[in-house]
Formats: C-alpha cells, structure tokens, sequence
C-alpha cells in the first residue's frame, strides 16, 4: 500500500470541497423525499430492529431488491475496504494471514446489505489474487492446469493457498446470497415496462438493446456532459434491427474492451496489471445492473457507475502517465489534464444547482431528454406541490402525449383535474387509466404483473365518485375490486373503511380497519381510525384503548392526543381527568394556533371547579378564534357561575353579535339583564325573540311568563304559563307557579301590587315571586369526527378534523325562593352531566 501524503490528502480534500460546496444548500428531491422525509423507520419512535426488517425506503424486505443514492457511496466504501483488506491477506513465503480475509468477508456482507453490487468485489479479490499476488498470466495459468491435468506436475504450493482463500472467498459469497434470497422470499421485484422497456421486449430486440446500453453507460463516464436523472420509458429508444447506426457503438465498445482484455491477461508487467484491474473495476460491479442475470427497474442509472468509474479512473491515469513520461507529450499532458480537471469541477458546480429543488432537476432532465414521460409527470409532481396546479397540468398532458399507454401519467391528469374541481374530466382521466390496466388472467398472480401504485387508480376513482351520495355503492365496489386484484392493498382497505363509515356501515368498517392492521400493525393512523369506529359503535372504552395504541406508535399524534382526552374528560371517571389535562397541554404544545385545545382546556377546569384557570383558557381560546361560540358561552357561563354576571353581559353581546339566533345565549342574557340589571325591557326583548325562532321553547315561554308577571300583568302571565303548561303538561314547576300567578290574582282581587325586587319573596309557602327558569347545563354542538386520511395518493386531501368538544353549557340561575323552586333547580342540575356527541354531523 502507498505512502499517504498529507499534500496529496490535502489537495484532493481542496478540490471535493470546492466542487461540492453549493450543494449544502440544496433540498431533498427525488428519492429522497421518500427515503429520508417519509421514511417512518427514520422517526425517534420507530424500535430500532425496523432498520434491520425494512429496506432504504422504510418498507418491508421483500417489496425491492435495490436501493438508490448514497446507498452506493456507503456500499462503495465498504467494497473499497473489503479489497484493501483482501490485499493484506499475503503473507511471508506465501503464507495467509487469516484476519485480513475474515475482516474482508465482514466488509463484503456490510457492502452488500449497502447495496447488493457490493458482493462483487469478491470477483475483484480473486482476480487480484490470481493475477496480481500470485503474478500468474493468463497462458501461464492455461499452462500450469494443462501440466497438473495431464500428471506431469503437482499443484505448486502458491497456487495451492490461493486455491484454499478463493475456496474461502467463493463459499462466503455463495452464503451471502443465499441469505440474500431468503430475505426477498425468492422473489423479484415487481417492474413493468415503463420501467424497463427492452426488458419485456421480443428476440433480438432485447438483447441488441441491453448490449447498446454497454456503450452508453461508457460514454457517460468519458463525458459526462448531459446527465439526467431519470432514464427510465422511452429515454433510449429500442433497436429493433441489425441495420440500426447504433449497433456499430455497440460493436467498438466490445472491440475496444477485447484488446484491453487480452493485452491485461496475456501480457506480464505493471502495466497490464493495472490496466486488469481497472476493468475489473469497471465490469464486475456493473454486472448486476446489466440485465445479465434478471431485469432491473431501469434503462440507465448514473448510481451505478459509481465504482466503475474508479476503474476508468485508473486507466485515465495511467494512460496520462504514460503520454507524460514522453518529453515530447509532457507540458502538452499537464494542459491537458488541467483542463479536464477545470472543465469537470464547473460542470460539478453547474450540475450542483440542478438538485436545488425537484422542479429544476426534473426540468434539467428535460433538456437531455424530453421522450421520457415520467420526467413531464415529475416537473407536474413540483408544481402540483406549489399548489401550481394549472401549469402541473400541462405537463401531466404532455407526459400522456409522450407516452399515451402511461397509466400514471392520466391518473395525474385526473387528481389534477380534481383540484381544479373539474370532476367530470377527472373521472374521465381516471376511467382511461383504469381502461388501460391488465385484464385478469385466471390461475395468474395479478401482483406480479402490476405496478402497485397503479391499482391507486380505483382508489381515486372512487374517492371522486363517493361524493356523490347516489354513487356510494358504486365507490364500494371499486374498493373490493382493488383488493380482489391485490389482497395485501393496504390503502384499499383503508378506504373503504372511511366509506363505510360514511354509509353508516360501522361493523364491516372495523373489518376493514383490522384489516388493514394485519398488513401494518404499526401504522399510529390506522389505530386511530378503528378508534373512531368505534365510538361510531358506541363502545368509548375500546375507543380508549386504541387511541392508546396510536399513542404508544406515535406519542405526538395530535388527533389522537386530542380526542382521547375529550373521550377522557366524557368518560365522567374524575381519575381519568389528569392524564386528560396531560393529552391536551401535549396537544396545544403540537397545535399552538388551535384555539379548540385551549378551549377543552378550560371545559376540564369548569368540571374541576377551577374557576381562575378555566377562564384564562377560555381567553386564550377567543384571542385566537373571535368567534368561537361555544367558547364564547362557556366564559359568560362561568362568570354566570361564579357571581360575575355583569362581566358575562359584554361576552353575551359578542356572541349575540356573531351568532343572533343563539337561544341559550338569550336566555342567560335575558336572566342576567332581570336578576341583575333589573332591566325588565331588556329581557323581555330576549325572551320574545326566542319564541319568535322557536315558538315552542319552553324555557324561553316560561321566562317571558316570568316577565309579564313582574310587569304586574298578572291576566296576561297566567294566559302564557296555561300555553306553556300545554307544552310541557308534566313540568311541576309550571303548574306551581301558574298556581303562584292564580293565588295571587285571587288575593288581589285586580288591586295592582309593587313590582318585587328579583329574588325577593313575600313569605308564605309559595311565595308570590316567580323565577326565571334555569338555563340546562348541557354540552352540545359537538363537531362530527372526520377519519383521519393515511393515503399515500396525491389526490387525497387530508383534512384532519377532531372530535371536537364545542360545548355549551347553560348557565344555573341563582334563586332565593321557597325550598320546592331550590330543590327543582338542584334536580335539573343532576342532568346537566348528560353530554352529547353527534358523529358524523348527525
């Protein structure tokens, strides 16, 4: 191994870091927003074997081969390692040194697990070995077997311990991929044409285009000059004939590697040494990208050439250093040298600014090749994201004009047309790609010969259908056709377990939700879910426990903080109520801007009787929504409560404001301004609009009753507490006081009596002085639960709504009467704890 000098060091650290310093300001584009920013085996919750049970995307083993990006880099690290390991592995006299070869296995498993290119650098090991350590050629290795096989000599005994480590080095490698095809269950990845189109094409296309992609992938490593990053669909055009122009590439590009060949292996000396194991660096890593022994997800992947292009390194080099050593070459090969060392760090720097954001890297792929759909789709997928959807959709056109058999490309025109609220085009575009998927073939898998996102088209179809209340069943029956197709479709049933809510369908929504669980128990949302379900089947403990589960998967799930402390708080168990405060100070720490948070808050200080605490929740909950009436209500309420009535009065007027026909805000408006204000007129005004909204309101009748009795019109009180008694026969309360109203006339015989002061009595058992009636303490107006949406679909939106607890409670008025009005108001207290929720908007 050379000598490491410090300047060379130095340097090359200089000119990486000049190269590739714009690129720290870069975003996460591409792959990487599915690598790194969505990758759930990335969040702090995720146990940590995951990494090891899931591949670089986050999903299970199985489902892909390969993995992209710096996966190479890291694998190309490791390959790196292994084989300077490997060279150690010689020792005095021809001796082996075992720790070197057992460390060099360890590195090719770890470059391996990298990416699956890393196993061959156990070829280069032994090519090294034969032709590099044991200095063996090609006709003297044919030589020296030819001798042993016709008996005329014995196996020298270096050739003997090179046998024994290959021996070492090949079964190692046969172990790794047999482990490798025990984690993918001996299958292949799903890949359709779009991906790979020579791959699925006829005899000879198929093998003149493979063998044409061996030249393309070479002039990208000698000029780099048009990079793009994606060169799957129609980026290459297939050759379909022996007279196709490119075929002449293909045969230089061979001819060319033939005598680099013969000259490295026939020949001894360094320079056929080197010039050995640069091909091998450039071929044998390549090897499992070049649809030799099964099909790849692509055309031509830059990734790929990232450890061949040491080797073509190596033979620039050495090709350099061979010109320079002539006197004749020597300024000429410095100038030279210095300007393709310039010339490639600007196009770096250049090429740098093209992964700033996805809409300019798709759009510089463009420029190199506009025969490409995908990359028409891509630049719509960075302008949907900016809400750009107009532009987006010309280029999902265009992908569809590209490429017109391209379900992907007419699945984007149709959620475009969707956000455009151009549902009749939509459902058009979306019936075009599901025209185009493959028929059922009885006795054949039907995931195998699919991509899987693509069966996303019956979900959006049906998610745009299903908001047509007559096309609900329509909906459903695409659902079940998805799973039929795939039943491991996680997302279907998903789906159909929101439409089934929606069709009132609870039971068979809980099967598809557990469903849905088998495929991922780990999926914080899908717990969530099952959770609303069941509260849809009234079964609030169950409700409970799943809520739980989706916390213990994601601690700041919000909706699920959110409404398993509502459930908490409902729950009526007073032992619960801290750990329900604890769910929403987490809730309000994650949604700081939600004023629903605040204003739960301050509803479990009102059940806890924390008076100064529940009013700066319920402050705190109006600064941030004006107009949010139950909060509104709930501070006039508790002012109400705690003998404030006068600061009640302004937080009444403000509600009224946004909400005039709020009935209990009148009434407790209309008892404040009696009992309080002494403000006959004003109540009165209260009360009779009340009845003119709702002309049966008990509570409204009987309070205006009330008034016409203070008013002193006794005839006129006794008419409107014998209509009221109408409306509620079996209220003891109003035949009391319509005995109180009838007692009094009797007694007075029309002689006009003072107005009594509010809460005052004139003795006796009855007492002469009728109150307001109390308004219920109720909590009601609850906001329907919405599902929360895990869809991995670009269409869907995902409102996430909460069981939010907008409650209304009505304020008890004070009384001073006779002991039987406090004990009525003692016992509608006692049902004032009945708490409503409507789900669903019910």
């Amino acid at each position: 191994m050379a000598d490491i000098n410090f300047r060379e060091v130095t340097l090359i650290v200089g000119v990486v870091t000049a190269c590739y310093w714009n690129s720290l300001f870069c975003g996460f584009v591409f792959d990487d927003v599915s690598a790194i920013l969505d990758n759930k085996d990335l969040h702090p919750s995720t146990p940590l074997k995951t990494l090891f049970q899931n591949d670089f995307w986050g999903t299970p083993m199985s489902e892909v081969t390969g993995v992209v990006g710096r996966a190479e880099l890291l694998s190309s690290i490791f390959f790196l390692a292994a084989f300077l390991s490997y060279t150690k592995s010689k020792g005095p006299d021809n001796s082996i040194v075992w720790t070197p070869i057992a460390l060099t296995v360890f590195l090719v498993a770890v470059a391996t697990l990298c990416k699956e290119q890393g196993i061959t650098v156990v070829g280069i090991c032994c090519v090294y070995e034969v032709f590099i350590a044991q200095g063996y050629t090609l006709p003297l290795l044919c030589t020296t077997a030819g001798q042993f096989l016709r008996g005329k000599s014995s196996i020298p005994f270096s050739l003997l311990q090179t046998l024994i480590k290959l021996i070492v080095l090949m079964f190692s490698t046969l172990l790794l991929v047999v482990i490798r095809v025990q984690v993918i269950q001996s299958q292949l990845p799903v890949f359709t044409r779009f991906d790979n189109p020579a791959a699925v094409s006829p005899t000879p296309t198929r093998q003149l285009t493979f063998n044409y992609l061996l030249p393309v992938n070479a002039w990208l490593l000698l000029n780099p000059s048009e990079l793009c990053c994606d060169w799957t669909m129609g980026t290459i055009p297939l050759i379909e004939s022996f007279l196709d122009i490119r075929n002449l590439a293909t045969f230089a590009f061979f001819c060319f590697l033939g005598v680099l060949g013969i000259f490295s292996l026939r020949y001894p000396g360094d320079s056929s040494k080197t010039v050995l194991m640069a091909l091998c660096l450039i071929a044998l890593p390549f090897i499992p990208a070049s649809n030799l022994f099964f099909p790849v997800g692509f055309v031509v992947a830059e990734r790929v050439l990232y450890v061949p292009s040491m080797g073509f390194c190596i033979l620039v080099a050495h090709g350099w250093q061979k010109i320079s050593k002539k006197r004749v070459f020597k300024k000429l090969s410095w100038v030279c040298l210095s300007m393709v060392i310039l010339t490639h760090a600007l196009k770096t720097l250049h090429r740098n600014w093209d992964w700033e954001s996805e809409y300019t890297l798709f759009m510089s792929a463009l420029k190199v090749n506009k025969n490409n759909a995908k990359l028409w789709n891509n630049v719509g997928h960075a302008l949907e994201n900016e809400k750009n959807f107009e532009r987006a959709l010309k280029y999902f056109l265009q992908a569809t004009h590209v490429q017109p058999d391209d379900i992907g490309a007419h699945m984007n025109v149709g959620r475009t047309y969707k956000n455009l609220n151009r549902t009749r085009e939509a459902e058009e575009s979306y019936m075009m790609a599901k025209s185009l998927m493959p028929q059922i073939i009885p006795g054949k898998k039907y995931a195998a010969r699919i991509a899987p996102n693509h069966l996303n088209v019956y979900i959006n179809l049906a998610n745009l259908i299903r908001t047509n209340e007559s096309r609900l069943e329509e909906a459903d029956q695409l659902y079940r056709q998805a799973i039929s197709m795939r039943p491991d479709f996680k997302q279907a049933y998903i789906s159909r377990g929101e439409l089934l809510l929606k069709m009132n369908k609870p039971l068979k929504a809980k099967e598809a939700y557990l469903k849905a669980l088998e495929l991922d128990r780990n999926n914080a949302d899908l717990w969530y879910n099952l959770a609303i379900v069941y509260i849809e089947l009234k079964e609030p403990n169950e409700a409970l426990k799943n809520f739980n589960h989706a916390l213990e998967l994601n601690p700041k799930h919000k909706l699920a903080l959110f409404n398993s402390a509502i459930l908490m708080q409902e729950s009526g168990e007073v032992k619960l109520r801290p750990e329900a405060r604890k769910r929403l100070l987490n809730y309000v720490n994650e949604e700081p801007l939600d004023a629903n948070g605040y204003f739960n808050l301050g509803m479990l200080a009102m059940d806890d009787k924390k008076d100064t605490e529940a009013e700066i929740w319920m402050k705190k909950a109006i600064k941030l929504q004006a107009d949010f009436r139950s909060a509104l209500f709930n501070l006039a309420l508790l002012y109400s409560q705690t003998a404030k009535e006068l600061k009640a009065l302004p937080i009444l007027e403000e509600l009224l404001k946004y909400y005039p026909d709020h009935i209990k805000g009148l009434i407790l408006k209309g008892d404040i301004l009696m009992n309080q204000k002494k403000d006959i007129l004003g109540a009165k005004k209260c009360f009779e609009k009340i009845l003119e909204m709702d002309p049966t309101n008990v509570q409204g009748k009987h309070n205006l009753c009330v008034v016409y009795f203070e008013e002193k019109d006794l005839l006129k009180a006794e008419r409107c507490l014998v209509e009221t008694l109408a409306l509620a026969p079996h209220e003891e309360y109003i035949q009391r006081h319509l005995s109180i109203v009838r007692d009094k006339i009797s007694s007075s015989g029309f002689v006009e009596q003072p107005i009594l002061p509010a809460g005052k009595s004139t003795g006796g058992e009855g007492g002469d002085r009728i109150p307001t009636k109390n308004v219920k303490e109720i909590r009601s107006e609850s906001r329907p639960t919405q599902i929360t949406k895990t869809s991995d679909d670009q269409s869907q939106s995902k409102p996430n709504k909460q069981l939010e607890k907008n409650t209304d409670k009505e304020a008890p008025q004070k009384t001073k009467d006779i002991k039987e009005i406090e004990k009525k108001r003692v016992a509608a207290l006692k049902r004032l704890e009945e708490i409503e929720r409507i789900l669903n908007g019910e």
